[in-house]
């Protein structure tokens, strides 16, 4: 076959596999949709301030409060009748709306990363306000008729609390830790790029706000997952599209497989639970499994060692020579990628606009999950560490029977771990040859709801973290920190510090609504202070012991 006819065929399938992309995008298109603007990622969070935070309060009042008799200054408890009229002052103050950027804010934020004793750092992190709409359980009606019949400020603090977006529904956070293997590329490009097909299968398929007052209700929204309105139809269409193009390009694993939360095959369905509602963990996990075949697909289209297509630059098939006109044919740098990388993404919606860091704001947090990086919680009441993910490896119950009769072999290395045709992870992104034998990027989903100050901090790790301390010592050493920025700090310097392999670390501290009363459950942070010590005095005293 000659070249000039090789690509002519090559032009061929692209244009066919384009045409039935073209067609489940178009599925049932709103006219309107084209009117709709791109959701946008912003790396800050918007808040309220007080304007004399800013300058002074022209405004203010006559005689500071401060230097009132002690009788009079009794603590304000919402009743304006008993309140200092200089502190009803200051509570009626004008706000002003800031813009504060979420990897500076220290006191709410913190992320580390470490390359350890690695030649790079594979790991890469994320963290911003994701354009979706909320996902938060509405809260009860008593609680909201009685708010607005009370008018209490203490209810509905106008200070500390987080602008909504233009749609009207509170800011939704999202964090993630991407653990890469075999290089950066795919790490790299999860962090850039997964939160965009979040947000735009959210868009596409009209997914509206939990929070809707106008929205309807179905009668098992009391229950999880909370149903959303949406375009059922089209959203079925999308899943059963990307369904059986794993099966045509892939095949192996993926000829039997169906992602737990599609629900394509009953778009027709008359249930009210069902029709025109759709849960925002079908959204994330038809987003995930998106992102994956895209990665694949651009890995799979490159050829290797090709001296002819190296010479090329990396836009040249780009309309004008413009690398920012689309990014899908060099996913993964210039050669053909053969690593992946695991992830686990955290994403939190508030009902109200106070933030989910404030004492009294609820939230709901959902997790999606792929491989060994791990999310754990820290419980006020109790001081312990909540495991919120699981680790995808072989020698995982769920996953051993999963893979077990696609898998060619399952082995043990000298380590005493299970390993399937050489890899530690039954699930990743990328991976393009293991992705027959069912090494996919499945997300294991969770939904937590967070009650206030139920919960003190949200830890995001990577296996550098995970593999060497245990989830107890990850959480008493945040306890002991004054922030979250240093909490993390202490966690990735102390885990590189006794590690035994010299992993890349990365570690996510999120402050909740009970981060001032950290050290108040069990404890606190004496249950591994002994074990903690002991560990740091050996690393100091055998500093070469595994690293030779």
């Amino acid at each position: 076959m000659t070249l000039l006819s090789a690509r002519r065929v090559g032009k061929v399938y692209a244009l066919t596999r384009y045409s039935f992309a073209l067609q489940a995008r178009n599925y049932t298109q709103p006219a309107q949709s084209a009117a709709r603007k791109d959701p946008q990622f912003r790396d800050y969070f918007v808040t309220h301030l007080p304007s004399s935070s800013l300058h002074p309060d022209p405004r203010g009042p006559t005689s500071p409060f401060h230097k009132l008799p002690r009788g009079a200054s009794t603590p304000h408890v919402g009743d304006t009748s008993q309140s200092p009229a200089a502190f009803q002052a200051l509570v009626d103050r004008e706000t002003t709306v800031v813009r504060i950027p979420l990897r500076s804010a220290k006191h709410h934020f913190g992320a580390v990363t470490a390359r350890g004793t690695r030649p790079a750092n594979e790991d890469t992190y994320q963290a911003g306000v994701i354009d979706i709409p909320a996902f938060a359980k509405r809260p009860p009606t008593s609680v909201t008729i009685k708010r607005r019949n009370l008018q209490d400020p203490v209810a509905q603090p106008r200070e500390s609390r987080g602008a909504e977006t233009a749609s009207g529904d509170p800011q939704v956070f999202y964090f993630g830790v991407f653990d890469g293997h075999g290089g950066t590329e795919c790490s790299s490009f999860l962090r850039d790029y997964l939160h965009e097909y979040i947000q735009n299968a959210a868009r596409d398929i009209e997914l509206q706000s939990s929070l809707r007052p106008g929205a309807t209700v179905p009668p098992t929204t009391t229950e999880l997952p909370v149903m959303q309105e949406g375009d059922r139809r089209r959203i079925g269409a999308l899943e059963k599209y990307l369904v059986q193009t794993w099966r045509r390009i892939v095949g192996g694993y993926f000829k039997r497989f169906k992602p737990p939360h599609f629900a394509y095959d009953g778009t027709e369905s008359t249930d009210p639970a069902i029709a025109d509602h759709i849960s925002v963990e079908e959204v994330v996990e038809y987003a995930f499994l998106r992102a994956d075949l895209d990665f694949v697909q651009a890995q799979a289209s490159k050829q290797e060692d090709d001296p002819v297509r190296a010479e090329r630059p990396l836009n040249d098939d780009e309309i004008f020579h413009r690398p920012s006109m689309t990014r899908s044919p060099h996913i993964g740098g210039r050669a053909r990628f053969k690593g992946g990388s695991t992830g686990s993404v955290a994403m939190i919606s508030t009902p109200t606009p106070a933030p989910f860091w404030h004492p009294i704001a609820p939230s709901s947090l959902l997790v999606a999950h792929v491989g060994d990086t791990r999310i754990l919680l820290c419980s006020t009441e109790t001081g312990e560490a909540i495991p919120v993910t699981s680790n995808h490896h072989p020698s995982s119950p769920i996953e051993a029977s999963r893979l077990r009769r696609y898998a060619a072999t399952f082995v043990t290395d000298s380590f005493g771990e299970e390993r399937m045709s050489g890899l530690a992870n039954t699930r990743a992104f990328g991976d393009v040859h293991s992705k027959r034998i069912g090494v996919s990027a499945e997300p294991e989903l969770k939904r937590i709801e967070l009650g206030p100050a139920e919960f003190s901090f949200l830890v995001l790790v990577s296996d550098g973290v995970s593999g060497t301390l245990l989830d107890q010592e990850v959480v008493d050493i945040i306890k002991e920190s004054k922030t979250p920025e240093q909490g993390a700090r202490d966690v990735v310097n102390f885990s590189t510090e006794v590690t035994r392999e010299g992993d890349n670390a990365t570690c996510l501290v999120l402050r909740l609504g009970g981060w001032e009363r950290r050290q108040e459950g069990g404890v606190g942070s004496m249950g591994t202070r002994e074990s903690r010590n002991w560990r740091r005095q050996e690393a100091a005293d055998n500093p070469r012991r595994s690293r030779t």
